[in-house]
């Protein structure tokens, strides 16, 4: 239904002052129109419209009720309200006239609060003379007090001494208390030179408790009283400083004594005092190993007597046990790394490294039984930084490695020496050449890398990979060596005396080098040989074995030689003892051919074989055969004379005979040539190899002649 003018001019004002109101009634009317479209849009749904009217009627009286009581209650609430505030009000305005009347009597008043003021003065005056009467006789007993005080220490009466002198300084610190509130400041200068004798007397008891201290070890042992005494005063001292730093107020001079980190601080510098400052030479060489035994006995005899005496007569909060573990632990880390800036040998490095490592936390020391469990260092700082330990790891792998090179150039020049004796090698019980070379330098290898094993783990590989590097390293030297061997060798062919063998030793040696350099690793599931040390063994194994070979093909050489030497000397010997002559010109060509066939085939066969033309006899047959083969006999005493110049070893004999074989030298010409060999007589060279010497001839016999007769 729509709304009249009248209604829409009512509902203007409404809607100005409430326009959330009319917004929600928009909406609601919206969603309820969106209802009944949805339930009644078909026709049979309008019988059951008397059903929903009855039913939201229902409702709309229901939420009616509700929003009646809700009004009801509010508007009671807002009455109760507004009735609270009107009473506040007059209430207010009745403080207000109040306060107006007190104002005014307060400012006819104000003459007579002058006269109060001046009262008020004389009374605090008054106050501070019947304090300072009342205090008078003991500021004049100060030095009386002062007097007994010292005598209290001179024969250690400690507590009774601190008693008095803890009063005497509060009556001081009360009078600077005063002052300094007051503002008189100059007036403290006077007090404090009053109750200077206090300085002294504060002087002369810290003295004595830090004696005590000092001795705290000793004492604990034979008179724990006065150490507990002390202590005692210690703490008294330190709940003053307590309450003084607390109040914040005023702080008397020499406030706060701090005398319990004092305490900690003299007890730590008579642990640490004389056994961590040893003399230079009691931290290096053999001196070293003595000086960390003393240690380790000083160090735990000490906690023992800590945790056993000294803890009982100590506050619990003083945690004792564990400062003086930590004053131990931290004074011999510094110690340590002052002893780790001198030049230690390898023994030095390896004695600090299982002493920090191994010794330290081992039942022997910081895990001694009397210690464990209140002793534990496992909670402080490593004794040894990681970094220290890799340096000094490194140190100590430089001084062995200085060790190692040093021992193996040794064996190498006993080694290079026994190349050179006039004796063999030594062999195994197989007969193979050998020598003690492998066995050396393998044991000095394994002893240090299993010496590192006894620190850590770290230490062993680095001592492992520091072996294999300088295996590495020496068989390129006794390589070296051994090609300097070579050399001498290749100029005298005699020395070594037994070069072959020194050689087959070597490649045993090498050979045993390969088998055993597996075993060096720590890890036993892991034996791989690194190829660069592989390569130095393959390469120490070829040149052996390329010298060998030189060797033996140079006596194969040698064998050659003798072998054609021995070849030309049969051929010559048959060709000379068989006397054969020939008859003519024919028959000295074919001889001459079979000369040079058999000659060039030995030639070419021995050529073969690696023998060089100029170092071959069989020269002499093709020489021969030029005699042979020479048409006039005439020229004959020449080339008999080239002959026996190249060939200085040749007789009359041998001469004679070759002759002979000819078959056609006249005895004139026999004599010509033979009368020229005797005036050029031949002497043999140095060097030279006899061909002919060793070939006898037969002994020619002389034709038997008749007086009358023909020689035949």
């Amino acid at each position: 239904m729509g709304m009249s003018a009248g209604d829409e001019r009512a509902a203007s004002p409404r809607d100005e002052e409430w326009p959330e109101a009319e917004k929600a009634e928009k909406l609601a009317r919206g969603a309820a129109l969106k209802w009944a479209s949805g339930v009644f849009y078909r026709p049979e749904k309008l019988e059951g419209l008397g059903h929903y009217r009855r039913r939201e009627t229902q409702r709309n009286s229901s939420i009616q009720s509700r929003l009646k009581s809700t009004v009801q209650s509010y508007l009671e609430g807002v009455s109760a309200g507004l009735e609270q505030l009107r009473s506040a009000a007059q209430e207010v305005q009745s403080v207000c006239q109040d306060l107006g009347a007190a104002r005014w009597a307060l400012l006819d008043s104000a003459d007579h609060f002058q006269g109060l003021q001046q009262m008020r003065e004389l009374m605090e005056e008054h106050v501070q003379l019947a304090s300072v009467v009342q205090v008078l006789p003991q500021i004049f007993s100060v030095h009386e007090v002062f007097s007994h005080i010292l005598q209290l220490l001179r024969g250690q009466h400690l507590l009774e001494a601190h008693v008095e002198l803890m009063m005497v300084e509060q009556l001081r610190d009360d009078i600077l208390s005063q002052l300094h509130l007051r503002g008189l400041s100059s007036a403290q200068a006077t007090v404090l030179s009053y109750f200077s004798g206090l300085q002294e007397l504060n002087e002369s008891l810290a003295k004595q408790l830090w004696d005590i201290v000092g001795s705290s070890l000793r004492l604990v042992r034979e008179d724990p009283v006065l150490f507990v005494t002390a202590v005692r005063i210690i703490e008294r001292e330190e709940k003053i400083d307590d309450t003084l730093l607390l109040e914040a107020t005023f702080l008397p001079p020499g406030r706060p004594k701090g005398w319990r980190q004092k305490f900690y601080q003299v007890l730590q510098d008579t642990m640490t005092g004389a056994r961590f400052h040893a003399p230079r030479m009691d931290a290096e060489g053999p001196g070293l190993a003595k000086h960390l035994a003393a240690l380790q006995k000083d160090i735990v005899s000490e906690l023992r007597v800590v945790k056993d005496l000294m803890v009982q007569c100590v506050p619990a909060h003083y945690n004792i046990l564990s400062v003086c573990t930590a004053t131990y632990h931290q004074a011999l880390s510094s110690h340590l790394q002052e002893i780790l800036r001198e030049d230690l040998d390898k023994q030095g490095l390896f004695l600090l490294l299982e002493w920090a490592l191994r010794v330290y936390h081992s039942p022997e020391m910081m895990g001694h039984p009397d210690l464990l469990p209140e002793v534990d260092v496992s909670a402080l700082d490593p004794l040894m930084s990681s970094e220290l330990v890799d340096q000094t790891e490194r140190r100590y792998v430089m001084k062995v490695k200085a060790s190692v090179v040093e021992w193996m150039q040794r064996t190498l020049d006993v080694e290079f020496k026994e190349w050179f004796k006039e004796e063999e090698p030594e062999t195994d019980h197989q007969g193979f050449f050998q020598s003690a070379l492998p066995a050396i330098v393998m044991q000095m290898l394994n002893e240090n890398i299993q010496v590192a094993s006894l620190i850590t783990n770290t230490l062993q590989q680095k001592i492992y990979n520091m072996a294999l590097e300088e295996l590495e390293a020496f068989l390129g030297r006794l390589r070296e060596a051994l090609v300097q061997c070579g050399k001498e060798h290749q100029q005298d062919r005699a020395v070594p005396k037994y070069y072959i063998s020194h050689l087959l030793a070597v490649l045993n040696n090498n050979l045993a080098l390969s088998n055993s350099v597996s075993s060096l690793h720590p890890d036993t599931a892991c034996r791989e040989v690194p190829a660069s040390l592989q390569a130095a063994l393959d390469r120490m194994q070829k040149k052996a074995t390329q010298l060998l070979l030189e060797e033996l093909l140079l006596d194969l050489q040698l064998l050659l030689a003798e072998s054609e030497l021995l070849v030309a000397n049969q051929y010559l010997r048959a060709l000379l003892q068989r006397r054969m002559v020939c008859k003519s010109r024919e028959e000295r060509g074919q001889l001459c051919h079979r000369l040079l066939q058999d000659a060039t085939q030995l030639r070419e066969l021995f050529c073969s074989l690696g023998l060089d033309r100029s170092q071959q006899s069989l020269e002499a047959v093709f020489a021969l055969r030029e005699l042979i083969s020479l048409k006039d006999p005439a020229l004959l005493s020449l080339e008999v004379l080239g002959f026996i110049t190249k060939y200085p070893d040749v007789s009359d004999e041998h001469v004679s005979t070759l002759l002979d074989i000819r078959g056609d030298v006249s005895r004139e010409v026999r004599h010509v040539v033979l009368e020229m060999m005797a005036q050029h007589p031949q002497l043999l060279p140095e060097g030279y190899r006899p061909i002919f010497s060793t070939i006898l001839v037969p002994v020619q016999e002389l034709p038997f002649c008749l007086r009358k007769g023909k020689c035949a």
